[in-house]
């Protein structure tokens, strides 16, 4: 049994060896391509030849009797790396005779990382960091774009801080709240404004896939040309009135982070043996306590400012508190009946989402648990 086992493991290593050579070629000839798109100014993201490329392997792969499921993860996670690999190449200049790109706080993460996508696409960018204010008037005196990223609580301080710009000079930001520094940029700028909220960190391999907000301020048609060249850069543009998306920011972001944060300070006090609970742990339950542990990896000024950065996000967390104790006096109560109404009554809101959430959470439960290793 040992010497035909270890004939097939053989044959199989074999086999893998070939899927390492046709991946290295895979990514080769990814490479050619990056550079083709940067030449003529494609974007890196392409959704309509991707949908297409896997319907078509999915069918081949029917065909073989091989699961359609199984190729599409292999090449998912494939293009996942070949659009990093993509952008090594260089993106095309959309409007080369922009002057230089400004970016205040240039030298932290979020910053760095638009300053690098900046320069890889040819246009002249300076930083004006922390220490460079005695110079902020020659810094920017031939900006064509200036980029605010610097902490919410910073935001507005630094924005009315900043020197005259060139009347046809770009102001925009990057911060996560958006009316408050949009009225600001308004005030402090008499030229094209635009608020934008990169929905993704700076640890982000590729901008493929990832969505940047975009809040209209002021003379929207001067800068197209960069939420175009933000789609060249593989990012998908959701365009909100800032309002809209302050709100919706109370939930995405305050809330899931504050809960984060309650939940993760629980369990600290309980102070259970975390190597038990993840050995204990499903995949979904694994993949909440990472959610949870991920935040606690991060900077705490940053989350506290986010929470804390507007009174209704601290009144949406009062009123989940009064919710959450409405929960507990049914449990309290012992009155299934009202849990199983209650339940009912959410089931119907998400309406279909609760199915496609379901499959969506299959395929990130599927993919944990291939993560996992059980061994000592």
């Amino acid at each position: 049994m040992a010497v035909e086992l270890n004939e097939l493991r053989d044959q199989i290593d074999a086999v893998d060896k070939q899927i390492v050579e046709l991946l290295a070629q895979r990514l080769s000839l990814v490479e050619k391509v990056g550079e083709v798109k940067s030449k003529h100014g494609l974007p890196i993201y392409a959704p309509d030849r991707e949908a297409a490329m896997l319907a078509s392997r999915r069918a081949e792969a029917e065909k073989r009797g091989v699961p359609p499921q199984l190729i599409e993860d292999i090449l998912r996670r494939t293009m996942r790396e070949s659009y990093a690999s993509e952008k090594d190449s260089g993106f095309k200049c959309l409007n080369p005779e922009l002057g230089s790109v400004v970016i205040v706080g240039g030298n932290g993460q979020l910053g760095g990382l638009f300053k690098r996508m900046f320069e890889l696409s040819g246009y002249q960018v300076k930083v004006l960091g922390s220490k460079d204010w005695d110079n902020a008037e020659e810094i920017v005196q031939d900006a064509g774009m200036v980029v605010v990223s610097v902490p919410i609580h910073l935001t507005d301080s630094v924005i009315k801080k900043l020197p005259k710009l060139p009347d046809d000079c770009i102001l925009c930001d990057l911060t996560s709240i958006k009316a408050e520094p949009l009225a600001a940029m308004l005030e402090a700028h008499s030229g094209p404004v635009v608020g934008l909220h990169p929905m993704f960190g700076p640890d982000i391999p590729s901008m493929a896939k990832q969505v940047i907000i975009c809040s209209d301020g002021r003379m929207p048609e001067t800068y197209q040309w960069l939420l175009k060249q933000f789609e060249i850069w593989g990012a998908s543009i959701c365009a909100i009135d800032a309002e809209e998306h302050d709100n919706g920011m109370t939930l995405i972001q305050a809330l899931r982070h504050f809960t984060s944060f309650a939940y993760g300070s629980h369990l600290s006090k309980e102070n259970p043996n975390l190597d038990t609970l993840v050995q204990l742990s499903s995949p979904i339950y694994r993949l909440e306590l990472a959610m949870v542990g991920r935040l606690f990896a991060q900077d705490p000024e940053l989350y506290g400012d986010i929470i804390m950065s507007s009174q209704r996000n601290i009144d949406m967390i009062k009123r989940f508190h009064q919710r959450f104790g409405e929960a507990i006096q049914i449990l309290d109560n012992q009155d299934k009946q009202a849990f199983v109404d209650q339940f009912n009554t959410v089931s119907e809101w998400y309406g279909d989402y609760s199915q496609q959430f379901m499959r969506e959470s299959q395929n990130l439960l599927k993919q944990a648990n291939d993560a996992i290793h059980r061994g000592k």
